[in-house]
């Protein structure tokens, strides 16, 4: 319900902006419309009427002068130039200028207005028009109000000793006043055009855009729907050919991840379990034993000898060992796994680690009449690594070594230097492992069977490997039923600075 609600705010949302953006688009289309008519409108009328100015000057001033010899303006000449261009066009205005471009007289002027003798037009757009033929698109001063701009004619006459520019203002007071009184209305009447028609054909396009645009969204959504409802393994098809491909490939790693991770939940939870019903076993074999051994000695304390309360009391000393040993991996692992643990590492000669290993382990080697060998050159080097966690991992491998070797066999601890490491290798002439439960000795809470003996926790190993990850290395195993077992792991060699 609420991936359908916000599919559909989405698409609200989509479609919202879209219009908006539309309209945008056809009020600048209006507006870019409107300001390129008026561009193209002066452009044509100045190219249209680019010779009006030489036309008039080739026509009106061949018999007469625009300019007497007194210096006098021709009033009713220009009266009568001005009847002609009002007749042709009422948006045109005739000025006459001086070689300075003072506007010397116009029909259209007040020349009584003091202000209207001393009025300049800017003589160079009118010289580029004349030196381009008027092909160019030129812009020249209003002479009624030099701050605005107008499409023009202009020529050079020169009638006797007098000359002086024609310039003939092509759109006019009369036209602008006309154009200002149907801008508004031509303006709405445009605007309102091509917006409804923009907006019509732009909505339908805009709908079809928006739901083929969130096609690969709403597939999206539906395919997370269904991971909510329980189907773990729907998946989006061709998902790296989506138009939301990053999206997609990520919805569909995550779901994978997910997946692995629930898998992963649940091989922890087999484990825990299989935690639980061996912990509870190891813990009740030497509980039961130092219980039954106690109560014997509560009901037979007076007709046991001597010899037979010793023996007891071993027995539950032994069981009372094996307990705390089993309770102290718990402890160490739990610390190793929860990342409690932080290696103190230091440089150390393992030459004299191994052989203190070697002189403690002689003892129950030889009671058990396992040959015991310490394989070693001389001048081995330095290792850089926590010594009480490596002493650890040894003295297991070594518990393991010597548990599984049978009388009369050999257990061997090799030390050889690599290019850059230190090699350390427990061998013994045990039963060996089968291929198929290599790979499983080293996880925790596993049990394996090892000929005909069903083992622990299987918790010595898992330490062994959890000490060797902290130093950055892998510990590996080489074994063959009936051909013994072989344990190595790595240490870095120290580098002095």
């Amino acid at each position: 319900m609420s991936n359908s609600i916000l599919s559909n705010r989405l698409v609200k949302k989509l479609t919202l902006s879209f219009l908006a953006i539309l309209l945008l688009a056809g009020l600048g289309y209006t507006i870019a419309t409107i300001y390129l008519s008026n561009q193209y409108f002066y452009e044509t009328t100045q190219r249209l009427h680019a010779n009006l100015a030489q036309d008039l000057i080739d026509e009106k001033f061949v018999d007469a002068s625009p300019i007497d010899s007194a210096g006098a303006i021709n009033k009713a000449l220009f009266g009568d130039i001005m009847h002609d261009m009002m007749a042709v066009n009422r948006a045109i205005e005739v000025y006459l200028l001086d070689m300075d471009g003072h506007v010397q007289y116009s029909v259209v002027l007040d020349h009584n207005a003091p202000e209207t003798n001393q009025k300049r037009i800017s003589l160079e757009p009118i010289k580029a028009f004349i030196n381009s033929k008027g092909q160019n698109y030129i812009l020249g001063d209003d002479p009624k109000n030099l701050d605005n701009k107008k499409v023009f004619s202009a020529a050079k006459f020169k009638k006797g000793e007098k000359e002086g520019y024609i310039y003939i203002v092509l759109a006019g007071e009369e036209y602008l006043t006309t154009r200002a009184s149907l801008f508004n209305s031509y303006v709405l009447k445009l605007g309102l055009g091509s917006l409804v028609v923009t907006l019509f054909f732009a909505a339908i396009l805009g709908v079809l855009s928006v739901w083929y645009l969130t096609k690969n969204l709403r597939e999206l959504v539906f395919a997370a729907k269904r991971f909510q409802q329980g189907d773990l393994e729907y998946r989006i098809k061709d998902a790296e050919k989506s138009d939301l491909a990053g999206v997609t490939t990520t919805y569909n790693e995550m779901a994978e991840t997910i997946l692995g991770d629930i898998d992963k939940i649940k091989s922890v939870e087999k484990l825990r379990r299989e935690l639980i019903a061996n912990i509870s076993h190891d813990l009740r074999t030497p509980l039961s034993i130092i219980q039954g051994y106690i109560e014997t000695l509560q009901m037979k304390d007076e007709d046991l000898s001597k010899k037979e309360r010793l023996d007891y009391l071993k027995t539950i000393n032994a069981s009372g060992e094996r307990l705390s040993k089993l309770i102290a991996q718990l402890f160490e692992y739990s610390k190793l796994e929860a990342n409690q643990i932080e290696p103190q590492k230091e440089p150390f000669l393992i030459s004299e680690l191994a052989n203190d290993i070697h002189r403690n382990y002689a003892l129950l080697a030889e009671q058990k009449n396992i040959n015991l060998k310490l394989e070693m050159g001389k001048g081995i080097p330095l290792v850089f690594a926590d010594i009480s966690l490596v002493e650890r991992a040894i003295q297991n491998l070594m518990d393991n070594a010597l548990k599984f070797t049978p009388k009369n066999g050999e257990v061997i601890v090799q030390i050889t230097p690599k290019n850059n490491d230190v090699e350390i290798t427990i061998k013994d002439s045990g039963p060996g492992i089968k291929q198929e439960n290599q790979a499983l000795i080293f996880e925790r809470y596993r049990q394996t069977k090892t000929g005909q003996r069903k083992e622990g926790a299987g918790l010595g190993l898992a330490i062994v490997k959890k000490i060797v990850e902290l130093h950055n290395a892998s510990i590996n195993v080489l074994s063959k039923p009936n051909e013994g077992t072989s344990f190595s792991f790595s240490l870095p060699i120290y580098q002095m600075a």
